[in-house]
């Protein structure tokens, strides 16, 4: 079984880090990942994306994926492609109310979290899409909570070693936001 999520936003936001961290989550639960990481030319601003597929077997394809189970969207400005890509059913994850992209929500199961409120909440508006994908695990199962923790501290780089303990609240927050209500995974045999 694969489950294909795409992160979007606009540069700046922490969308390739969020991305790394539910990937080695992932692996860390033992499942296989692939992640494949786009972003435009402008640092700050810009679109970036990332397309990632979390498996129970091995991925014999990169993760240039034409059609998702899930999307982490940030931001409303790129949100365009990311829905096209969206199958019928599709668990989406909001940053709310910076979000202002239309839901169709008879096509999608729409969640919105209040990531940006939450980070503020923290003191550092940076962390909003540690919250998201805190939020993203929840609803889904797609990984524990602390598999992203332990994931966290191995994706931030040395010199940003002092935000670690800021992004494990977020993620914890973004947790505690949530409640479970779109499995990824079958429920394991008895």
């Amino acid at each position: 079984m694969e489950r294909e999520i795409v992160l979007t936003g606009v540069g700046g936001q922490g969308v390739q880090l969020a991305a790394q961290v539910l990937a080695r989550a992932a692996v860390v639960e033992g499942r296989h990942v692939m992640l494949l990481g786009t972003y435009g030319g402008t640092m700050r601003g810009g679109n970036t994306d990332s397309a990632l597929v979390v498996a129970d077997a091995p991925i014999e394809a990169p993760p240039i994926v034409s059609h998702v189970w899930s999307a982490i969207v940030l931001h409303h400005q790129f949100w365009e492609p990311a829905r096209a890509k969206l199958r019928p059913g599709a668990v989406v994850v909001v940053n709310h109310p910076v979000f202002a992209g239309a839901l169709d929500r008879e096509r999608m199961r729409a969640f919105e979290v209040p990531a940006a409120a939450i980070a503020k909440e923290l003191g550092s508006p940076m962390v909003a899409a540690m919250v998201m994908i805190g939020a993203h695990a929840r609803i889904t199962g797609l990984v524990g909570i602390e598999s992203l923790v332990a994931a966290m501290r191995e994706s931030v780089p040395p010199y940003r070693r002092q935000h670690v303990e800021t992004n494990e609240k977020a993620l914890r927050a973004g947790f505690a936001q949530a409640e479970p209500a779109a499995p990824a995974w079958a429920a394991e045999a008895a």
